[in-house]
C-alpha cells in the first residue's frame, strides 16, 4: 500500500460549483484532484504543482513542497478558499 504522504494541514478548495469546497489531505488526493477534477483555466503552476506531487509520491520531494505548489496552483486558478471563508457546515 502506498503512502498517500498526507498533509499537515488541508488545503481548501471551490471545485465546480460556488459554495462547494473540497479538503485536500494528503499529496495522493493532491494528484488525482489536479489529474482529474481541476478547472480548465490551468496554468504553468498547475504542471508544477502536478509535478511535484509525483516526486513527492516517489519520495524525492516533501510533502511541505507539495502542499505549498498545490497552493500557489489553486491561487493560480482562483480557486483557492482562503481561511476567512471557511465555516464547518461548508466543508465536503
Amino acid at each position: 500500500m502506498m503512502d498517500n504522504k498526507p498533509f499537515e494541514t488541508p488545503v481548501v478548495v471551490e471545485l465546480g460549483h460556488v459554495g462547494k469546497y473540497r479538503h485536500i489531505r494528503s499529496t495522493q488526493e493532491a494528484a488525482e484532484c489536479l489529474m482529474t477534477v481541476w478547472p480548465l483555466n490551468r496554468g504553468p503552476r498547475h504542471r508544477d504543482a502536478l509535478d511535484t506531487c509525483l516526486k513527492v509520491l516517489e519520495g524525492y520531494r516533501s510533502t511541505a513542497e507539495a502542499r505549498r505548489a498545490l497552493i500557489e496552483a489553486a491561487r493560480e486558478s482562483e480557486v483557492l478558499v482562503p481561511d476567512d471563508r471557511l465555516s464547518d457546515d461548508r466543508l465536503h
